[in-house]
């Protein structure tokens, strides 16, 4: 079922579970937001492929094809679509699979649905990059251009998703400032809570691995945090 699209945008909610379905559409449709129901992962799959949707928020365990595998069906595609993850699983291992199959956060159930809207907000600020004005941020072998969103190490482009475009930008804007998990949970993804400070390592984890030669850029303070700094 789909909604007129609203001024911020048509969301894409793969949910088998109707009733939650419903009331993320309910919530997201308030806020200002078109909003398309689907109901398992093909369907789901097809949809984002025809609508172009702002935002994905993929349930994990869907009939037919899961949340993750549309997930990584899309990335492979190219289709960069800012997604969250549902998982009623409180798993470690679940949640990490679906961050390094190219989703930008998640969601565990039971879930507040004013909270997942405010994560769908922040994903999609993040997506939308800082003004045009912003100043291109070089550091070592790696170029940040903020307004044309663009990736580069020594002069090759590097597809980054929006969180981790977002966390690579901050990291470079202080060089070697320190910035706990904590920290960047807030700064980067809009909210700050223990739970969610293994997100920050995973996403580290992805990040260094596309920047291949310039991993080592991004530094693991043993007990603090992350900071990022040309290698020595």
């Amino acid at each position: 079922m789909t909604e007129h699209a609203a001024a911020k945008g048509l969301v894409l909610v793969v949910e088998d579970e109707r009733p939650i379905a419903d009331l993320v559409r309910l919530y997201l449709t308030r806020e200002g937001f078109g909003v398309h129901v689907e109901h398992d992962g093909t369907a789901g799959l097809a949809a984002a492929r025809r609508l172009r949707p702002v935002a994905c928020v993929l349930d994990i365990a869907l009939p037919g094809t899961d949340g993750t595998d549309v997930c990584r069906r899309l990335r492979e595609s190219g289709d960069w679509t800012p997604v969250i993850f549902l998982t009623a699983r409180d798993d470690e291992i679940d949640r990490i699979l679906g961050l390094e199959l190219g989703g930008d956060d998640y969601v565990t159930k039971p879930f507040s649905p004013r909270e997942l809207v405010a994560r769908v907000k922040a994903l999609l600020r993040r997506a939308a990059g800082p003004p045009e004005t912003d100043r291109v941020r070089r550091l070592g072998p790696v170029t940040l251009d903020p307004g044309r969103r663009l990736a580069l190490v020594d002069d090759a482009p590097v597809t980054l998703t929006p969180t981790e475009f977002a966390l690579l930008e901050h990291l470079m804007a202080r060089p070697g400032r320190v910035f706990s998990r904590e920290e960047l949970l807030a700064s980067v993804w809009g909210y700050a809570a223990a739970a969610g400070t293994r997100t920050v390592d995973v996403h580290v984890a992805q990040l260094r691995g596309k920047l291949g030669p310039a991993a080592a850029l991004i530094r693991t303070v043993r007990g603090a945090g992350y900071t990022a700094d040309e290698v020595r």
